[in-house]
């Protein structure tokens, strides 16, 4: 293998900066020397790509940070998810739906079909429940108690169907249940005779804004069949939330 050029060792230490504010992190993610290391900073420093504090640490500077604000502002979340969404429908052969956090909704950003003679009763630009929908109780599922206490006393639970979870208790022990096992499922809660999965999706922050959710009918598939595809919903919310610049925590 090649030793890597200039510009990527460059990239290199740019991209542990982001992760790492003291300079012996930084010689240690890279693997660079620490000359090379030390002379990569220093011109990344004179350029504002990196900012140098009073404490000898280092961090993103003004340039990088402009650069960030300018993709960010541009990032549509449908377009990055589309290509996710069209692997997910081509392995699970369902109906696949992102929904973005918006209040005490989500609404649909992005539905791909999959090849079944049968539409789901969904669009794209349609606001949901968050407490009766796998969208829904994914995103739920990631606030904190006061925010979900919050949420309960605004929107009130209404029913959607039979089984849709009207009460706190019933909500938050489904949401315990989706917190343990990192994907929630809806069962018939929102459509009668619809089930899915869903897993959340988190933005560079790591906030959560959305989530990716896979649909079927509940003739086709019982709630222990589409629970077996939470791994390609996790796997496609992994997908997308990289794609947005998340970073999952290193252990």
């Amino acid at each position: 293998m090649s030793s890597p050029s200039a510009i990527d060792k460059t990239l290199m230490v740019l991209d542990a900066v982001l992760e790492h504010s003291r300079f012996t992190d930084v010689v240690n993610a890279t693997g660079l020397a620490k000359s090379t290391v030390h002379r990569i900073m220093a011109s990344l420093v004179e350029h504002e790509f990196v900012a140098q504090a009073d404490d000898g640490s280092y961090h993103p500077g003004p340039k990088a940070l402009r650069l960030a604000g300018h993709a960010l502002t541009n990032v549509d979340l449908a377009t990055v998810a589309r290509p996710v969404l069209a692997d997910l429908v081509a392995q699970t052969r369902c109906t696949v739906h992102v929904g973005l956090l918006n209040g005490d909704e989500a609404i649909y950003v992005a539905r791909l079909d999959g090849p079944k003679p049968y539409r789901m009763p969904s669009r794209v630009g349609k606001a949901i429940w968050l407490h009766c929908t796998g969208i829904g109780k994914a995103l739920l599922a990631e606030k904190d108690d006061e925010a979900l206490e919050v949420h309960i006393t605004r929107t009130g639970l209404p029913a959607r169907t039979p089984l849709t979870h009207t009460t706190a208790a019933a909500l938050k022990a489904d949401l315990a249940q989706t917190r343990a096992r990192g994907y929630a499922l809806d069962d018939e809660e929102n459509e009668p005779g619809i089930r899915c999965v869903a897993a959340v999706i988190h933005d560079h922050t790591g906030a959560a804004i959305a989530a990716v959710s896979i649909s079927t009918l509940s003739l086709e598939q019982s709630i222990a069949q589409v629970a077996l595809m939470a791994p390609a919903a996790l796997e496609a919310a992994r997908k997308i939330s990289a794609a947005l610049g998340y970073r999952e925590p290193t252990s």
